[in-house]
Protein backbone atom coordinates (compact mmCIF):
# COMPACT_ATOMS: atom_id res chain seq x y z
CA UNK A 1 0.00 0.00 0.00
CA UNK A 2 2.88 2.25 0.99
CA UNK A 3 4.72 1.27 -2.52
CA UNK A 4 1.52 2.12 -4.25
CA UNK A 5 1.27 5.55 -2.89
CA UNK A 6 4.54 6.27 -3.27
CA UNK A 7 3.83 5.96 -6.97
CA UNK A 8 0.95 7.93 -6.91
CA UNK A 9 2.56 11.09 -5.41
CA UNK A 10 6.13 10.30 -7.88
CA UNK A 11 3.35 10.55 -10.39
CA UNK A 12 1.65 13.70 -9.39
CA UNK A 13 4.71 14.94 -8.62
CA UNK A 14 5.84 14.94 -12.07
CA UNK A 15 2.80 16.32 -13.50
CA UNK A 16 2.96 18.89 -11.54
CA UNK A 17 6.56 19.64 -12.92
CA UNK A 18 5.32 19.51 -16.52
CA UNK A 19 2.68 21.54 -16.04
CA UNK A 20 4.36 24.56 -15.16
CA UNK A 21 7.25 24.35 -17.02
CA UNK A 22 5.05 24.20 -20.01
CA UNK A 23 2.71 27.10 -18.38
CA UNK A 24 6.34 28.76 -18.01
CA UNK A 25 7.10 28.36 -21.34
CA UNK A 26 3.42 29.42 -23.16
CA UNK A 27 3.84 32.64 -21.21
CA UNK A 28 7.66 33.11 -22.14
CA UNK A 29 6.24 32.69 -25.84
CA UNK A 30 3.28 34.76 -25.36
CA UNK A 31 5.20 37.88 -24.35
CA UNK A 32 8.21 37.34 -27.06
CA UNK A 33 5.83 36.50 -29.57
CA UNK A 34 3.95 40.32 -28.65
CA UNK A 35 7.38 42.02 -28.13
CA UNK A 36 8.87 40.78 -31.62
CA UNK A 37 5.44 40.09 -34.31
CA UNK A 38 3.57 42.76 -35.50
CA UNK A 39 0.77 42.38 -38.47
CA UNK A 40 2.77 38.93 -39.34
CA UNK A 41 6.08 40.41 -39.66
CA UNK A 42 8.93 39.81 -37.11
CA UNK A 43 11.61 42.46 -35.93
CA UNK A 44 14.79 40.26 -37.00
CA UNK A 45 17.31 43.46 -36.38
CA UNK A 46 15.83 43.68 -32.75
CA UNK A 47 15.82 40.25 -32.13
CA UNK A 48 19.68 39.97 -33.81
CA UNK A 49 20.86 42.63 -31.38
CA UNK A 50 19.06 41.86 -28.60
CA UNK A 51 18.80 37.65 -28.06
CA UNK A 52 18.14 37.03 -24.77
CA UNK A 53 14.51 36.56 -24.58
CA UNK A 54 14.61 34.35 -27.67
CA UNK A 55 17.73 32.45 -26.10
CA UNK A 56 15.96 31.77 -22.75
CA UNK A 57 13.06 30.52 -25.10
CA UNK A 58 15.22 28.06 -26.62
CA UNK A 59 16.53 26.43 -23.31
CA UNK A 60 12.92 26.19 -21.77
CA UNK A 61 12.20 24.40 -25.09
CA UNK A 62 15.09 21.88 -25.05
CA UNK A 63 13.97 19.63 -21.82
CA UNK A 64 10.48 20.33 -21.65
CA UNK A 65 8.05 17.13 -21.46
CA UNK A 66 5.23 16.86 -23.32
CA UNK A 67 2.65 14.07 -24.20
CA UNK A 68 0.36 13.28 -27.22
CA UNK A 69 -1.71 12.12 -24.21
CA UNK A 70 -2.48 15.56 -23.73
CA UNK A 71 -3.02 16.56 -27.06
CA UNK A 72 -3.82 20.29 -26.88
CA UNK A 73 -1.08 20.79 -25.19
CA UNK A 74 1.30 18.75 -26.75
CA UNK A 75 -0.17 20.34 -30.21
CA UNK A 76 0.42 24.02 -29.19
CA UNK A 77 4.20 23.28 -27.55
CA UNK A 78 5.09 21.75 -30.76
CA UNK A 79 3.22 24.52 -32.79
CA UNK A 80 5.10 27.11 -31.38
CA UNK A 81 8.54 25.56 -30.69
CA UNK A 82 8.21 25.22 -34.89
CA UNK A 83 7.61 29.24 -35.06
CA UNK A 84 10.48 30.29 -32.03
CA UNK A 85 13.13 27.65 -34.22
CA UNK A 86 12.42 29.18 -37.35
CA UNK A 87 13.17 32.53 -36.13
CA UNK A 88 15.77 31.04 -34.17
CA UNK A 89 17.51 29.84 -37.24
CA UNK A 90 17.23 32.62 -38.94
CA UNK A 91 18.86 34.78 -36.21
CA UNK A 92 21.82 32.46 -36.52
CA UNK A 93 22.12 33.25 -40.06
CA UNK A 94 20.99 36.86 -40.03
CA UNK A 95 21.48 38.94 -42.05
CA UNK A 96 19.93 36.91 -44.71
CA UNK A 97 17.11 37.40 -47.37
CA UNK A 98 15.53 33.77 -47.29
CA UNK A 99 15.48 31.18 -44.62
CA UNK A 100 15.96 28.88 -48.26
CA UNK A 101 19.41 30.83 -48.00
CA UNK A 102 20.88 28.80 -45.22
CA UNK A 103 20.93 24.92 -46.65
CA UNK A 104 18.93 22.34 -45.00
CA UNK A 105 17.14 25.24 -42.70
CA UNK A 106 14.25 23.15 -42.67
CA UNK A 107 15.32 19.33 -43.33
CA UNK A 108 19.16 19.28 -42.16
CA UNK A 109 19.68 21.46 -38.85
CA UNK A 110 18.89 20.32 -35.85
CA UNK A 111 17.25 21.33 -33.17
CA UNK A 112 17.24 20.02 -29.34
CA UNK A 113 13.61 20.70 -28.51
CA UNK A 114 11.85 18.60 -25.95
CA UNK A 115 14.50 16.44 -24.95
CA UNK A 116 15.38 14.82 -28.60
CA UNK A 117 17.14 16.77 -31.90
CA UNK A 118 14.71 17.71 -34.43
CA UNK A 119 14.60 19.68 -37.77
CA UNK A 120 11.73 21.70 -38.64
CA UNK A 121 10.48 19.25 -41.48
CA UNK A 122 10.39 16.60 -38.29
CA UNK A 123 8.30 18.80 -36.55
CA UNK A 124 6.14 19.48 -38.53
CA UNK A 125 5.92 15.82 -40.37
CA UNK A 126 6.37 13.45 -37.90
CA UNK A 127 4.89 15.37 -34.50
CA UNK A 128 2.20 17.14 -36.00
CA UNK A 129 0.56 15.68 -39.50
CA UNK A 130 1.74 12.42 -38.67
CA UNK A 131 -0.35 12.09 -35.34
CA UNK A 132 -3.21 14.33 -36.04
CA UNK A 133 -5.10 14.95 -39.10
CA UNK A 134 -5.70 18.38 -38.97
CA UNK A 135 -4.95 20.36 -42.28
CA UNK A 136 -5.32 23.41 -40.48
CA UNK A 137 -1.47 23.25 -39.12
CA UNK A 138 -0.64 24.72 -41.94
CA UNK A 139 -1.85 27.70 -41.60
CA UNK A 140 -0.41 28.17 -38.22
CA UNK A 141 3.75 26.83 -38.86
CA UNK A 142 5.24 29.77 -40.25
CA UNK A 143 8.09 29.13 -42.04
CA UNK A 144 9.67 32.62 -41.59
CA UNK A 145 8.57 34.07 -45.23
CA UNK A 146 6.10 36.00 -46.74
CA UNK A 147 4.41 33.64 -48.62
CA UNK A 148 3.34 31.54 -45.20
CA UNK A 149 0.46 32.81 -43.57
CA UNK A 150 1.11 35.26 -40.70
CA UNK A 151 2.77 34.56 -37.83
CA UNK A 152 0.10 36.50 -34.59
CA UNK A 153 1.97 37.96 -31.87
CA UNK A 154 1.07 35.90 -29.18
CA UNK A 155 1.41 32.17 -27.94
CA UNK A 156 -0.69 29.39 -29.06
CA UNK A 157 -2.10 28.28 -25.95
CA UNK A 158 -4.15 24.59 -25.05
CA UNK A 159 -6.93 26.31 -23.75
CA UNK A 160 -7.25 28.45 -26.81
CA UNK A 161 -5.84 25.83 -29.37
CA UNK A 162 -9.00 24.80 -30.96
CA UNK A 163 -10.21 28.90 -31.57
CA UNK A 164 -6.95 30.11 -32.47
CA UNK A 165 -6.51 27.14 -35.46
CA UNK A 166 -10.11 28.14 -36.46
CA UNK A 167 -9.22 31.63 -36.76
CA UNK A 168 -6.65 31.80 -38.47
CA UNK A 169 -7.82 29.08 -41.21
CA UNK A 170 -10.43 31.15 -41.74
CA UNK A 171 -7.77 34.31 -42.30
CA UNK A 172 -5.84 32.88 -44.65
CA UNK A 173 -8.35 31.30 -46.99
CA UNK A 174 -10.68 34.50 -47.63
CA UNK A 175 -7.37 36.76 -47.58
CA UNK A 176 -7.88 37.78 -51.34
CA UNK A 177 -4.23 37.94 -51.50
CA UNK A 178 -3.60 34.07 -50.56
CA UNK A 179 -6.50 32.45 -52.12
CA UNK A 180 -6.64 34.37 -55.89
CA UNK A 181 -9.98 33.76 -57.49
CA UNK A 182 -10.14 35.00 -60.81
CA UNK A 183 -13.57 34.37 -62.21
CA UNK A 184 -13.45 31.35 -63.68
CA UNK A 185 -10.24 30.06 -62.21
CA UNK A 186 -8.62 30.36 -59.02
CA UNK A 187 -5.03 30.25 -57.96
CA UNK A 188 -3.70 28.54 -54.65
CA UNK A 189 -0.62 29.01 -52.44
CA UNK A 190 1.54 26.18 -53.34
CA UNK A 191 0.68 24.92 -49.88
CA UNK A 192 -1.80 23.00 -51.52
CA UNK A 193 0.44 21.58 -54.24
CA UNK A 194 3.06 20.06 -51.79
CA UNK A 195 0.90 18.82 -48.88
CA UNK A 196 -2.42 17.72 -51.48
CA UNK A 197 -3.20 14.61 -49.54
CA UNK A 198 -3.66 17.12 -46.52
CA UNK A 199 -6.47 18.89 -47.94
CA UNK A 200 -8.01 16.33 -50.29
CA UNK A 201 -9.00 13.18 -47.60
CA UNK A 202 -12.67 14.14 -48.04
CA UNK A 203 -13.32 15.87 -51.23
CA UNK A 204 -11.42 18.73 -53.13
CA UNK A 205 -9.64 21.27 -52.44
CA UNK A 206 -12.16 24.00 -53.07
CA UNK A 207 -14.66 22.05 -51.19
CA UNK A 208 -11.94 22.14 -48.12
CA UNK A 209 -11.27 25.64 -48.41
CA UNK A 210 -14.95 26.56 -48.89
CA UNK A 211 -15.67 25.26 -45.42
CA UNK A 212 -13.85 28.29 -44.21
CA UNK A 213 -14.95 31.22 -46.35
CA UNK A 214 -17.48 33.41 -46.33
CA UNK A 215 -17.66 33.90 -50.20
CA UNK A 216 -17.58 30.36 -51.67
CA UNK A 217 -15.83 29.01 -54.83
CA UNK A 218 -17.30 27.32 -57.43
CA UNK A 219 -16.35 23.79 -57.65
CA UNK A 220 -15.94 24.11 -61.55
CA UNK A 221 -13.14 26.38 -60.91
CA UNK A 222 -10.15 25.86 -63.10
CA UNK A 223 -7.00 25.44 -60.47
CA UNK A 224 -3.46 26.43 -60.50
CA UNK A 225 -0.72 27.06 -58.22
CA UNK A 226 1.39 30.64 -57.64
CA UNK A 227 5.09 30.75 -56.94
CA UNK A 228 5.76 30.64 -53.54
CA UNK A 229 7.57 33.99 -51.91
CA UNK A 230 10.27 32.86 -50.15
CA UNK A 231 11.35 36.35 -49.02
CA UNK A 232 12.08 37.08 -45.33
CA UNK A 233 8.79 37.89 -43.48
CA UNK A 234 10.45 41.20 -41.52
CA UNK A 235 9.76 44.01 -40.03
Amino acid sequence: MKYKLSVLLLFASLSFSFSQETSSFFKAADAFFKANVSNGKVAYVNISKDPKALNQLVNMAASISVSENDDKTYQAFWINAYNIFVIKGIIENYPIKSPLDKTGFFDKTQHKIAGELITLNDIENKKLRAQFEDARFHFVLVCGAIGCPPLINKAYLPKTLERQLQKQTEIALNNPGFIKVKKNKVELSEIFKWYKEDFTKNGTEIAYINQFRDEKISTKVKVSYYAYNWNLNKQ
